[in-house]
C-alpha cells in the first residue's frame, strides 16, 4: 500500500480534512507533519461537527493518528482537544507523538504577541499562538522537544537557557516583565505523565509500517502558498506545508511517497 500526501494547493481551507476523512477505515496511519494550532480541520461525521487544530483528522478513524516531528505542540491545546473528544465518546488512546516534535512554551506566546505589536503597521498577521517563535527556537537550536519532558533536570536547564536572552529582550526592548523559568518548567512538567505513553520514534514506526504494506496518509495543514520557502513571503506560516514537508516533518524518505493529492476550491480566498 502507498504513502499518500494530501495538501492544500492555495491558502488553506480547501477541505483537506474532508479529503483525508473520506479514506476512512482504509488508512492505517494518519500523520500530521507541519504547523501548530494555528491550523486546523473541521469535519462532520454522522452529523457531528469536530474542529481539530493539532490532532490529525485520522483521530476519528480506526487507524493510528500521528503527530510528527515537524509539528510544534502546545500541550495545553493538545490535551484540551483530547479531553473534548473523549467527552464525546471518541477514543484518543491510539495517538502517537514524535519524541522530536518541538513544544510551544508559554514564553513563545508572549513573544509572539509583543513582537507583533512592536511591528505596528508592518505586522505579519500572526495568530499570536507562539508558533513562529517556537520554530525560530528550533532553528536557533534552543528549542524544547517532547522527549525533554521525560527528563526533569534537562528540561529545567533548557528552559533556563532559552529564557536567558528572551528575558533581556522582554524587559529592555518590549518593557515587559521577565518570565520565571521555574514556573514555565513546572507547567510543562505537569503534562509529562500524560505525554509519556504517546511518545514514539515516529520515523522508525512509519517506515516499518510502509515496509509492511500499510497505508500511510500524510495530512497537510495550511497550504502551498503559506509555505515559508515557496509561499507569499513574508505573509506565510513558519513551516513547510508543501508535499516535501511530509518527508522532513515525519522522517520518511521521498521514495516512500507514492501519490500527492492536491486539494483546491473553486474560488480563491486567503485565510487569516
Amino acid at each position: 500500500m502507498p504513502g499518500i500526501v494530501v495538501i492544500g494547493t492555495q491558502w488553506g481551507d480547501e477541505g483537506k480534512g474532508k479529503a483525508t476523512d473520506q479514506l476512512g477505515d482504509r488508512v492505517d496511519y494518519t500523520v500530521r507533519y507541519s504547523g501548530g494550532n494555528n491550523a486546523g480541520h473541521t469535519l462532520v461525521v454522522n452529523g457531528e461537527k469536530y474542529a481539530l487544530h493539532l490532532l490529525p483528522s485520522g483521530i476519528l478513524n480506526p487507524g493510528v493518528p500521528v503527530i510528527g516531528n515537524g509539528v510544534v505542540v502546545d500541550l495545553g491545546v493538545l490535551f484540551s482537544e483530547i479531553d473534548a473528544l473523549e467527552a464525546r465518546g471518541i477514543d484518543t488512546s491510539r495517538l502517537v507523538i514524535s519524541a522530536n516534535a518541538h513544544i510551544i512554551a508559554p514564553y513563545h506566546k508572549v513573544l509572539d504577541k509583543v513582537t507583533e505589536r512592536f511591528l505596528g503597521k508592518r505586522k505579519i498577521g500572526t495568530t499570536g499562538r507562539g508558533v513562529g517563535p517556537a520554530y525560530a527556537d528550533k532553528i536557533n537550536r534552543v528549542g524544547i522537544r517532547i522527549q525533554d519532558l521525560l527528563d526533569e533536570e534537562l528540561l529545567r536547564d533548557k528552559v533556563e537557557a532559552a529564557l536567558a536572552a528572551k528575558n533581556q529582550s522582554l524587559v529592555k526592548i518590549y518593557n515587559q516583565l521577565a518570565i520565571d523559568p521555574r514556573e514555565v518548567a513546572d507547567e510543562l512538567l505537569s503534562y509529562a505523565d500524560r505525554v509519556r505513553p504517546m511518545v514514539r520514534d515516529v520515523a522508525r514506526e512509519l517506515n516499518d509500517a510502509l515496509d509492511e504494506g500499510k497505508l500511510v496518509v500524510f495530512e497537510g495543514a495550511q497550504a502551498h502558498h503559506l509555505d515559508v520557502d515557496h509561499g507569499t513571503y513574508p505573509y506565510v506560516t513558519s513551516s513547510n506545508p508543501i508535499a516535501a514537508g511530509a518527508c522532513t516533518g515525519s522522517g520518511v524518505g521521498p521514495t516512500r511517497l507514492d501519490r500527492i493529492v492536491g486539494i483546491a476550491k473553486a474560488y480563491t480566498t486567503r485565510v487569516g
